[in-house]
């Protein structure tokens, strides 16, 4: 994996392969990426089908958590979901904010935004949109929502601090996010960390959990929370693939831990300006 645009041009080509697949077969491999497993029915994703505004057509089994479920989205918001795909979390967070709000996806890979669109169009949702875009250089201006969500898409952008510094100004003053996503404890195996396929997987282009806590907090956030926090556990079929068996046996027996976080921080409110004599010191 040379460059950004290297890296990205990856995961645009496999996420167009993916957008034209259903869930059972997504679900047969690695976060969609192609690596398939005959040892697990889903390694990453949660089950979205309790929630309400839960769509089958719109859930491609892509995700690591739920944060739309602890995203604390109220009647009347705008909420804007990051790497939105088929409109999984877009239509959940739509049930949330409802008739008098609005949901804004966006996705970088035209084939996802067509079926998206498609989804949304056949429900006759008018209060969501889909837009095609980087997530780094988001086609929205600044200061308008009050939420946004991602699922598992941070770990795929090569330019993580260019993401958080997006979302800082796309939230208004008070907005919030919570976002689910990998992160990692210890080093990965270098076999691990350069194979394409792992990176499309969402698993090698994951930073150290520490520093992304950090990259959130050194963007201006405040309150940040930690909602959720499980292992990742990828089956030995699929690390066979880029590791030699004492290898692996290594990798196995090292702690090193792959994790799904979800994350909640505010963007600070902007002070207020002196009014009188009583607000000023």
């Amino acid at each position: 994996m040379d460059t950004q645009e290297q890296i990205k041009e990856v995961v645009k080509q496999k996420y167009s392969e993916i957008a034209l697949q259903n869930k059972e077969t997504n679900q047969s491999s690695c976060c969609g990426s192609g690596c398939c497993s005959t040892e697990v029915y889903n390694i990453m994703s949660d089950d979205y089908s309790q929630l309400e505004g839960y769509n089958p057509d719109a859930d491609l089994g892509l995700g690591c958590g739920l944060p739309t479920q602890f995203a604390k989205i109220k009647k009347g918001d705008l909420v804007i979901d990051l790497g939105s795909g088929a409109g999984n979390d877009a239509f959940i967070a739509r049930h949330e904010t409802g008739e008098t709000g609005k949901v804004i996806g966006i996705d970088f890979t035209p084939a996802m935004i067509e079926r998206a669109r498609k989804n949304a169009e056949v429900r006759g949702f008018n209060n969501v949109e889909f837009r095609q875009g980087d997530i780094e250089r988001m086609p929205v201006t600044a200061n308008v929502a009050d939420v946004i969500v991602s699922n598992c898409v941070l770990n795929l952008v090569p330019n993580k601090d260019g993401v958080m510094k997006e979302i800082f100004r796309v939230l208004k003053p008070g907005g919030h996010f919570s976002i689910s996503d990998i992160v990692l404890e210890g080093e990965l195996p270098r076999e691990i960390k350069e194979a394409a396929e792992m990176y499309a997987g969402c698993v090698s282009g994951a930073i150290q959990k520490q520093v992304y806590l950090e990259l959130i907090a050194s963007n201006g956030f405040e309150n940040i929370t930690i909602q959720k926090d499980k292992p990742i556990t990828i089956p030995d079929d699929i690390l066979s693939q880029y590791l030699a068996p004492e290898q692996l046996a290594a990798f196995k027996q090292s702690g090193i831990g792959i994790r799904s976080i979800t994350v909640y921080a505010e963007k600070p409110l902007e002070k207020r300006s002196c009014c009188g004599p009583d607000c000023c010191n």
